[in-house]
């Protein structure tokens, strides 16, 4: 389920979504209020015959139903550029980085730690993988695909954004409450998209550091997974 502070993002990409929905909301209402107010206000009286006054080339209505729309569009342009700015900006020096690799059909995750070290875990549809995240402290991910087009979402986080081959996406995120959350890919990609899962693992600062030392570990004693 949606976390509304589970990021540093959330509360903005909520604050988003719930102002789109309420516009919205205010469309349909107006919209069916136009719709209902001559069905009953113009409709046929019995025995009445002929058809009633007719209005064409309106100008003052039409400048309004073409002016409305533009309005609606700017504003909604607008405030979406402007979040959108925010929610994707990256910074020069994150705590961490992390790349994720999409695969066919699950996930890898790169951990870069101090230095040029790095150490990876790699998930199979029937083991899928947990991605570890330090609670209060900045982390960059690096996105890529070996294969088809997938799509990286964390639905507690309020946010997803696709891994396309050829191409590397970034984006930055804040983990601001611990807990272990569900993560899966949000794109068709094939026979196993269901099956293309992950979990994600808040956890504090020392425990993010005690993990991705004991990958390394493995990974010097060829068990790492």
């Amino acid at each position: 389920m949606p976390v509304r502070d589970a990021t540093n993002q959330s509360e903005r990409i909520l604050s988003l979504w719930q102002g789109s929905w309420i516009a919205a909301l205010a469309v349909g209402v107006i919209t069916w209020g136009l719709i209902l107010w001559p069905v009953v206000a113009f409709r046929r009286k019995r025995n009445a015959t002929g058809l009633p006054p007719q209005t064409r080339y309106n100008l003052p209505i039409e400048v309004f139903y073409t002016a409305v729309p533009l309005i609606m569009i700017a504003v909604f342009f607008y405030f979406t550029a402007r979040d959108e700015d925010k929610i994707t900006a990256l910074s020069a020096n994150p705590d961490h980085r992390i790349t994720v690799t999409g695969v066919q059909w699950s996930w890898q995750f790169t951990y870069a730690s101090d230095g040029s070290d790095t150490t990876t875990v790699t998930g199979t549809p029937g083991k899928p993988p947990t991605l570890y995240l330090p609670q209060g402290e900045s982390v960059q991910f690096t996105l890529h695909s070996n294969d088809v087009i997938h799509s990286f979402w964390v639905p507690a986080f309020l946010f997803k954004m696709d891994v396309i081959p050829g191409r590397t996406n970034h984006f930055e995120i804040t983990p601001k409450q611990r807990g272990t959350f569900k993560g899966k890919c949000a794109e068709l990609c094939g026979q196993d998209h269901s099956r293309m899962l992950f979990n994600v693992k808040v956890v504090t600062p020392g425990d993010y550091h005690t993990y991705v030392s004991n990958l390394q570990q493995r990974l010097v004693e060829g068990s790492a997974q």
